[in-house]
């Protein structure tokens, strides 16, 4: 029988004072590091003053750069310029070179477009960001809130100012050739001249020599011993893929699918072990288009060994259009049959331009992201190993968290608190780095969605509010990310009611049984359901995909409103969040997130013979007993949830043997219901 004991009576063992002015890059050697450059957009330009009731963000003045891009613009005869978020390789979050969006409109938010014309500026994001973007952007900008009602989308802004016989033009590497495709029928029936590729991207120009430099980071050898699936074997698995649709071969453009389809991990990306790339595969031949100088022997020798030849990045696209001239040059005289070059639906018009188009290019769901997103055993076995691990740090940090605010009467803010986990987590075996920026948030900031706090700018922990913790780890075994809610005081009716039907969605979509065949698009509503009920919801997804130690967004899985996670079934294998909210701009947010695994279960019938799945959960950290109002859960919700905390019990409390503190809080928040 486990004791409770109120937080006044927890013991205080020694510990060292936590000092908020170690830099946290010097805490413990990380795999990769954040690039820092005089432009000021490279960092959110953000001013979070010391207090939880008030969250104000600094406008970045954009004049003098529109009226250089407007320039450049009249000079290339263009009279609407697209800026993008993404990199050229389609990825979601980028290196510090390429946030060209964050740099022309002053938003650092890591969605949303920016479109430019001779005399307006737009900047369309999503839910998640309306609130950053409304402070961030300054006078010259208009925000295209996306998903409301009666407001477009920045295609179709786009397209509206181009009336006229008005030109449209856009980095072609830096959008798909299908949105490339979409925006270009658009623009000619507005009444638009045409969408036109500039290849000199105008924004770096008018960024010049502050434009941080594209980095060059070491790229590591994963071993088999986490990978879980040899090269040879992966490159063998893709090439009778290739063989089924009849391709050429597929050229790969996305990061974390060269670095899982090589076993290679780098670090070009903050948070994301993944490094600047690209690859084609044919029938007979693997090619790397990547900086050798990144590669140590041993990578030379592990790409040697799986006969994989290295090339220098910037050849990719000269060999693309070698490739495609010559397979076109073959089909013209009848000796080549209709085959095509394969291209990821995410893969750059550049890319498909320079293959040779239509002609040649099939564009299709990558096999590598499908492959992908099914975990084998190594790589499930290992997310299970580095939740339990991760699951400890933070319960040690957050018994140390409520030890300090409560007990210490200590003052410390988000960052400080972000500081101490990142250094519990650096204790833990096998820890690279943090998976993304650390979301340490107390009462209206845990409102914004996507919040980020600043060194120095940042607001104090009030216990008295609601403190949100979203955060993340990279292990050489897996990647975590975990979302808890806490309140170290009373908290209100509103906040506790908030939590307990977030907290019922989260339960909800953990015990949920579905045929095989069933999509993340089909599930989002048992998350969402409880707030539903009482005129509620919530601007983000509930559900993302978690990669192996690569990227924590991993697609093409996802639970939520997003038509193409309704185009792609959940399949055992899966790792996912389950990670339903609520926001009360202004006062307070709330949101629970578990990784889940998708797993066949049994169940007494079978209806038209398909399996049925249901998920597997790995985090392991406790939820706050505080904000839960058990008379709102039904006796099944409260089997589930006294069974999740005996589990989290048992998996973690070896790690506190010699730490009676954290015990104590461990054994306060896991007592059953």
């Amino acid at each position: 029988m486990r004791i409770l004991l109120p937080s006044s009576a927890l013991p205080v063992i020694p510990r060292t004072a936590f000092s908020s002015a170690i830099p946290r890059a010097k805490l413990y050697p990380r795999l990769w590091h954040t690039h820092h450059s005089s432009a000021a957009i490279l960092r959110p330009n953000t001013r979070f003053y010391s207090t939880s009731v008030t969250i104000e963000m600094d406008e970045v003045n954009t004049t003098a750069r529109l009226a250089e891009l407007r320039k450049l613009m009249g000079e290339n005869k263009v009279d609407v310029y697209i800026v993008p978020s993404e990199d050229s390789h389609s990825s979601e979050y980028i290196a510090p070179c390429d946030a060209r969006r964050a740099f022309i409109s002053g938003f650092t938010g890591s969605a949303g477009c920016a479109v430019v014309t001779l005399d307006k500026a737009a900047l369309a994001t999503d839910g998640r960001y309306f609130n950053q973007a409304s402070k961030q952007l300054d006078e010259n900008w208009v925000l295209l809130k996306q998903g409301l009602q009666d407001v477009p989308t920045w295609q179709e802004w786009s397209a509206d100012q181009a009336v006229g016989g008005k030109v449209v033009a856009v980095d072609p590497t830096l959008v798909t050739s299908g949105t490339a495709k979409k925006l270009a029928d658009k623009v000619k029936k507005s009444g638009g001249k045409e969408l036109v590729p500039v290849e000199v991207n105008l924004v770096d120009q008018v960024w010049g020599e502050d434009r941080p430099s594209q980095p060059n980071e070491p790229i590591i050898v994963l071993g088999d011993k986490f990978a879980g699936k040899d090269v040879k074997t992966k490159l063998a698995d893709l090439r009778k893929e290739l063989e089924k649709k009849k391709s050429l071969g597929f050229v790969v453009s996305m990061l974390d699918e060269i670095a899982w389809l090589f076993n290679l991990r780098g670090n070009d990306i903050p948070y994301n072990p993944v490094f600047l790339s690209y690859a084609i595969i044919t029938a007979d031949e693997a090619t790397l288009y990547t900086n050798s100088s990144k590669l140590s022997s041993e990578c030379h020798s592990h790409l040697a060994e799986n006969g994989v030849v290295i090339k220098p990045y910037e050849e990719i696209f000269g060999d693309a259009t070698a490739l495609g001239k010559s397979a076109a040059a073959e089909k013209a005289e009848g000796a080549g049959d209709k085959k095509k070059f394969a291209i990821s639906n995410r893969a750059s018009w550049a890319l498909k331009r320079a293959l040779g188009g239509d002609d040649m290019v099939e564009e299709i769901r990558s096999p590598i992201g499908d492959s992908k997103a099914v975990k084998n055993e190594t790589e499930l076995k290992g997310m299970r190993a580095c939740h339990i691990r991760d699951g400890a740090a933070l319960i040690e940090f957050f018994a140390w968290l409520e030890d300090q605010l409560i007990v210490k009467k200590a003052t410390i803010d988000e960052v400080e608190a972000a500081d101490k986990l990142e250094a519990l987590r650096a204790k833990q075996e096998d820890f690279v780095g943090l998976s993304f920026d650390t979301i340490s948030s107390v009462g209206p900031n845990a409102a914004v969605i996507h919040y980020k706090p600043e060194r120095g700018a940042c607001a104090t922990i009030d216990p008295n509010a609601v403190y949100l913790c979203d955060s993340g780890a990279q292990y050489l075994d897996g990647t975590t990310d975990t979302t808890r809610t806490l309140h170290f005081g009373e908290p209100s009716e509103a906040e506790i009611e908030a939590y307990t039907l977030v907290l019922k969605g989260n339960i909800a979509l953990d015990r949920a049984v579905f045929p095989k065949g069933t999509t993340g698009f089909a599930l989002d509503g048992l998350a969402r359901q409880f707030l539903w009920q009482q005129g509620l919801d919530y601007r983000h997804g509930t559900g993302h995909g978690v990669g192996s130690y690569l990227n924590v967004h991993e697609g093409p899985i996802g639970i939520g409103t997003r038509i193409q996670f309704s185009e792609v079934a959940l399949s055992p294998g899966n790792v996912i969040s389950d990670e339903p909210g609520y926001y009360e701009d202004g006062s307070f947010g709330i949101r629970i997130e578990n990784v889940v695994m998708v797993k066949e279960v049994q169940t007494k019938h079978k209806f038209g013979d398909k399996p049925y799945l249901g998920f597997e959960h790995v985090t392991m950290v406790p939820y706050c007993r505080k904000l839960i109002d058990s008379s709102l859960l039904t006796e099944a919700e409260k089997e589930w949830l006294n069974q999740y905390n005996d589990d989290i019990w048992q998996k973690t409390k070896g790690y506190f043997e010699n730490d009676e503190l954290t015990k104590a809080w461990l054994d306060r928040e896991t007592r059953p219901f």
